[in-house]
């Protein structure tokens, strides 16, 4: 059965609608965890669009699960990881002119750089996730950087137009998930994924975590957050 993880970005997204200090990040992460995620995720921004130094500093202290943060390969975002200390880091694109990640790492093109980034990232204990295409050569890559984690991006999945895509798409998935744990990685998986299409994911041999963040917020405005993250951790169960 996945574990999953709770992106708490969108609760700063609208914090930071009126450059206040509701909602609080932090407080929702703790409601979270009460829910029954298994991790709390957040994505430091070069451009600190959300989630801020401080809101980082005080959800290390204030998560008793697993923080797991989201970052660029930016320096200065590496060197906050470094004096912090998360429980893990997922390294992914980024973007200035984006609205949200769109698509993984190029691990293969930049393995110079992770190399040197990667080492010292483990070096402090923080155990070094990946944020992938399922693309064999991207998970070859990334073994040999000698990461514990690859976290596959679903985006072709969730944002399928048809069902022969979608399905498609979940085949890749699979496959993808299959030669990782062949190679001893753990798997993970998120982007886009929802109340209507996490499941599938979900059920996927070997899948360890998903990491969802926006479809639960969304949820949340409705329902509740703490009866928004219980409904998505009885779906993928």
């Amino acid at each position: 059965m996945p574990k999953l993880g709770v992106n708490v970005d969108h609760v700063a997204t609208l914090r930071q609608a009126r450059r206040g200090l509701e909602p609080d990040p932090v407080w929702a992460a703790q409601i979270c965890e009460r829910a029954g995620a298994h991790s709390i995720v957040a994505h430091l921004r070069e451009d600190r669009r959300h989630i801020n130094d401080r809101d980082i500093k005080r959800l290390k202290e204030a998560v008793t699960t697993s923080f797991n943060l989201e970052m660029s390969l930016n320096k200065g975002i590496v060197e906050i990881a470094l004096g912090i200390g998360p429980n893990q880091v997922t390294l992914v694109p980024e973007r200035r002119q984006e609205i949200t990640t769109e698509g993984g790492l190029d691990v293969e093109g930049l393995f110079s750089l992770f190399k040197k980034i990667v080492p010292r990232l483990k070096k402090q204990g923080i155990e070094v996730s990946l944020f992938i295409d399922p693309i064999k050569t991207q998970i070859q890559k990334s073994h040999e950087l000698g990461v514990a984690t690859i976290e596959l991006h679903t985006g072709a999945y969730a944002n399928a137009k048809n069902p022969k895509t979608r399905m498609r798409a979940l085949d890749t998935l699979k496959a993808a998930a299959a030669y990782t744990r062949s190679l001893g990685l753990q798997v993970n998986a998120g982007h886009g994924l929802n109340y209507e299409n996490a499941q599938s994911v979900a059920e996927i041999e070997g899948i360890e975590e998903l990491n969802i963040g926006h479809a639960i917020i969304s949820r949340a405005v409705f329902v509740g957050l703490e009866r928004a993250v219980k409904e998505m951790g009885d779906l993928i169960k």
